[in-house]
């Protein structure tokens, strides 16, 4: 009888359930579900233009490389178990691979320090030929079954020629992915460094050049000034430009995804990046056991504050 009184008594069923799903959400309950996963890899440039400072992250003045780096890591918090991540760098022409796409979770620690120990004095070239990294990326990751995030700010060092422009009929459409542009649209001096890595001012225009002085002249002899076939095959015009100076070059990047057949998308803050690499163009779908414990501990804390917050009022 008084094991009857009790049941009904809404105080100890509220007891007997918050016990109840307390204890299932202890044996780790799992269900199998059919989620999006998606696997990367993210090149990124690492030339001296990705030092400009034209990004904030909250007060603090912040360079592209170190708001991509934030981005990443970001991202990777983000980006579901059973992910997988690969990182690599770009400068002078070719993108370099640290490491293959390994799973998120279980890879956390080891992706998360390799982004936040990128740095642009591991580069191994001066120059910067976006197109060219785009297309070794392309060419050389085929084979790693993850889709192509390149985070560049577009800045060819030095200026393209542009009778030697790069083509991507041979790689269009043998990869998934997006063009990141990282970078303001203003104008903004470069840091220049010196052989200790130790900041001493910007470049100057003195210090770049400021058109391209590579194979065969752009335009025929009879429209440059001063030509000489043998000693200013491009003219003896002093050229003086902004190549010193850096800033998104969206146009130009959009136009290179295109061609390449990849998506393009701005960094403009820091939750942009893991959007981008949520797209639904990147999702595969698994089924994984999803950990369901936030259901029945949802349930033992509705059935507590029925039992201390809603029920002594009422019984009063």
């Amino acid at each position: 009888m008084r094991l009857l009184r009790h049941a009904r008594d809404p105080r100890f069923l509220c007891a007997v359930m918050a016990f109840v799903c307390v204890a299932i959400a202890l044996f780790y309950p799992t269900l199998k579900l059919s989620r999006p996963v998606f696997d990367h890899i993210i090149v990124v440039d690492i030339t001296r233009s990705m030092n400009v400072t034209d990004y904030r992250i909250g007060d603090r003045p912040t360079s592209r490389l170190e708001m991509v780096k934030s981005a990443m890591r970001s991202a990777l918090r983000e980006l579901p178990c059973d992910s997988r991540l690969g990182l690599g760098l770009f400068t002078g022409r070719q993108s370099f691979l640290l490491f293959e796409p390994i799973e998120v979770c279980s890879g956390f620690e080891a992706i998360d320090t390799a982004m936040e120990r990128i740095d642009w004095r591991m580069a191994w070239d001066a120059d910067s030929r976006i197109a060219d990294g785009l297309y070794d990326a392309l060419t050389h990751l085929q084979d790693l079954n993850a889709n192509l995030v390149f985070v560049t700010d577009g800045h060819e060092a030095p200026p393209l020629n542009p009778r030697y422009k790069r083509e991507f009929d041979s790689v269009k459409g043998k990869l998934k992915g997006i063009v990141i542009g990282a970078g303001g649209l203003n104008l903004s001096p470069i840091p220049k460094f010196n052989e200790r890595g130790e900041a001493i001012g910007f470049y100057s225009e003195e210090d770049v050049p400021h058109r391209s002085t590579f194979g065969l002249p752009p335009k025929p002899p009879s429209e440059i000034e001063g030509y000489h076939a043998r000693n200013a095959p491009f003219g003896s015009e002093l050229v003086i430009g902004t190549e010193h100076l850096s800033s998104l070059k969206e146009d130009y990047l959009r136009g290179l995804a295109e061609e390449a057949g990849l998506l393009y998308s701005r960094l403009e803050n820091l939750e942009d990046l893991g959007r981008a690499l949520q797209h639904s163009e990147f999702a595969r779908f698994e089924t994984v056991a999803s950990d369901i414990r936030w259901l029945p501990a949802g349930l033992a804390l509705a059935a507590l504050v029925v039992l201390y917050g809603v029920l002594p009022f009422k019984l009063r």
